[in-house]
């Protein structure tokens, strides 16, 4: 799914499980959503690994026009490259944090602004600490009408685009095996772009995807086939509950494939339960995400 979550699946969600915050109902209409969440999680979403990073606003030129993206790496070294897409409310703090965190893991990350053939920037402000139900209700409308002008097309030759720029970078190994991760609406992305390039990229990792199993020509479990990379695939709980069949369909592509790949439903996780700025932000299925992410970039990827 991409259309995140809504005011009242939020609640009722967070009511359920909690996240590992026990919000009582009181409390939501006290204090509201986003100032409840914002209390449960720490904003600063990464820890400190010891190795200094650079970060820069860069401009990237595509077949159609520059795209602007946050580049962050390690200040010493060559490293394997990661391009980094961000979910349906594109770039934003969040994903920079989540992008100069993983360059303290030893990467060279690209944060893309997928939208930049209409907006440059970001629809998110810089104080959002949390995509409240106010706030969604805002920018959900624009960033719909965003996401409704890329395509698979759009993917494959943004994608490829950003790794000819970054494959030109002092800081990018391009002897090493590339890696993307996506969220949301671009977890397909992940998929799209291994099988465009299955020479260049070794791992793929996709969190709370949206339209992974469809009944499409295109769709991105059927390009299963043409991917060499290693791949994760973490599923929200709620999403499963929608599509049940999808984790199978992927599990049996992967294997005909002879591809190793983890395809795993989060438990208690809800879509949108990665970025730290969302509704749906869960910090231990998250955190374990991570790790699980890191693991499989440094298997494949070193």
């Amino acid at each position: 799914m991409c259309d995140e979550l809504n005011t009242k699946d939020a609640e009722a969600y967070f009511l359920k499980k909690g996240s590992g915050a026990g919000v009582s109902r009181r409390g939501f209409g006290r204090i509201g959503v986003g100032t409840a969440l914002f209390a449960m999680l720490p904003w600063r979403a990464s820890a400190n690994s010891g190795i200094k990073v650079v970060e820069s606003e860069v401009t990237v030129p595509t077949p159609d026009g520059e795209a602007d993206a946050y580049f962050v790496h390690p200040a010493e070294g060559r490293h394997p490259a990661v391009i980094l897409w961000p979910d349906i409310f594109g770039m934003r703090p969040a994903f920079r944090q989540m992008g100069k965190r993983l360059a303290e893991s030893g990467y060279s990350v690209l944060v893309v602004n997928p939208y930049y053939r209409t907006m440059k920037g970001q629809l998110i402000p810089d104080d959002a600490k949390i995509i409240g139900p106010e706030l969604r209700k805002q920018v959900f409308p624009k960033g719909r009408e965003l996401a409704g002008t890329l395509s698979p097309q759009t993917c494959v030759t943004d994608g490829k685009a950003f790794i000819e720029w970054l494959d030109k970078q002092a800081s990018v190994d391009p002897a090493k095996k590339a890696g993307t991760a996506g969220y949301c609406m671009t977890g397909s992305y992940t998929f799209r772009l291994a099988a465009a390039m299955p020479e260049r990229f070794g791992a793929g990792a996709s969190f709370h995807g949206g339209s992974l199993v469809t009944d499409k020509s295109d769709s991105p479990h059927r390009l299963i086939p043409k991917i060499k990379a290693g791949f994760l695939v973490a599923i929200a709980e709620n999403d499963d509950e929608r599509q049940p069949e999808a984790k199978d369909e992927l599990r049996n592509a992967f294997k005909a494939a002879d591809l190793d790949a983890a395809v795993e439903v989060y438990e208690g996780a809800m879509h949108g339960w990665c970025p730290p700025d969302s509704m749906a932000y869960n910090q231990a299925q998250a955190e374990r995400a991570w790790s699980e992410m890191l693991a499989l970039f440094k298997q494949r990827m070193s």
